[in-house]
């Protein structure tokens, strides 16, 4: 099944990470290869919900752990990513909830596990400052990452529950716009959209720059304020051959939370270095302390709202019937935090 998946994706993949922004981090070139003997090939995002990934690389944390630094690659949402995975273009990821239950089901189980998570909240829904209530939201186009990532289904099942349409061909009572994070500054400033449910740092981007007001917090409609954003996948094929890297890995997850939330400061001078190399502009530190204030940077991968997640997924008609039994393999992360003296995390 896996390589059947991968022969079907193989060239949309390259040609993903040629226009995604790829990049290479110090260490063999070759990458890892088709046996995965070079360097961990690592996936994540331009997004502060991905400062885990972005500090862990930029201090050379993972590259301690690990013996070497990892080759990096990055993408705008968590479907391209996934796509490059299930290539074999990368060994592992920091991706959304909903990417991870795609490529799950996608792959009945063969393909990845979740591994650990990385940052719970930091997601809103910013409109232009006239869309006072949800019955304003008609006739609007609200744009999301990608088409299928976590934030378009968490918007896509919200406007359902309020009674409103947002059908995948952009039909409906609102036109949902799947469009990279990057460009949605500029359409909602010229007014092309109206509003955009997005991760940080863009939603405070939107507000700051982009004059918007925040209609809503996701963290509102979550129990306890948690819901994953972010979680770490690790393709099963290499996690086989090399679980020592795996368990290397994580134990550069676990030291990089550590370092983003006791040095919050440094943390967050550290990833916009980091996104200024990947978009060329550093971000103003009002926005960096305003989108840190919205995440927390956690190992826990809050397994309860992935699975709500899936179950959103399936209600607006984005995913199928999906068993979920067995799509965690928490094993190494629980033994790298209790030999840090950290308390251990759960599926449910």
């Amino acid at each position: 099944m896996l390589r059947r998946l991968r022969g079907r994706v193989a060239v949309a993949a390259v040609l993903l990470l040629a226009g995604s922004g790829a990049l290479t981090a110090c260490g063999d070139d070759d990458g890892g290869g088709k046996s995965g003997d070079g360097p961990l090939r690592l996936g994540y995002f331009p997004n502060i919900t991905h400062a885990t990934a972005l500090v862990g690389v930029e201090k050379g944390i993972f590259a301690k752990h690990l013996g070497t630094a990892p080759k990096t690659a990055t993408f705008n949402a968590g479907p391209a990513a996934v796509e490059a995975l299930f290539s074999g273009a990368i060994d592992a990821a920091f991706v959304g909830p909903n990417p991870s239950i795609n490529a799950w089901s996608q792959s009945h189980g063969q393909a990845i596990k979740i591994y650990s998570g990385a940052a719970s909240g930091g997601v809103s829904l910013i409109v232009k400052p006239g869309i006072k209530t949800v019955q304003d939201l008609k006739g609007k186009k609200i744009a999301t990452p990608q088409l299928g990532n976590t934030q378009d289904v968490a918007i896509r099942y919200w406007l359902k529950q309020k009674g409103l349409t947002a059908n995948k061909d952009g039909s409906g009572d609102v036109k949902v716009v799947p469009q990279d994070n990057a460009q949605t500054l500029q359409t909602f400033e010229q007014g092309s959209i109206d509003g955009a449910w997005v991760p940080e740092p863009y939603a405070s981007r939107l507000i700051i720059e982009g004059k918007g007001r925040k209609f809503l917090d996701e963290s509102s409609l979550w129990p306890g304020g948690k819901f994953v954003i972010t979680n770490l996948i690790v393709s099963q094929e290499y996690a086989k051959k090399h679980p020592d890297k795996v368990k290397q890995l994580l134990e550069g997850v676990v030291e990089s939370t550590d370092y983003i939330n006791n040095n919050k400061a440094d943390a967050e001078k550290i990833t916009n270095d980091a996104l200024t190399k990947l978009s060329g502009k550093p971000l103003k530190q009002e926005i960096l302390d305003a989108a840190f204030k919205q995440i927390q940077f956690t190992e826990d991968p809050v397994a309860s709202s992935l699975i709500a997640g899936a179950q959103h997924a399936e209600d607006i008609g984005l995913l199928g019937k999906t068993d979920l039994n067995g799509i965690y393999d928490l094993g190494p992360l629980n033994e790298v935090l209790k030999a840090n003296g950290k308390a251990q995390v759960s599926e449910k």
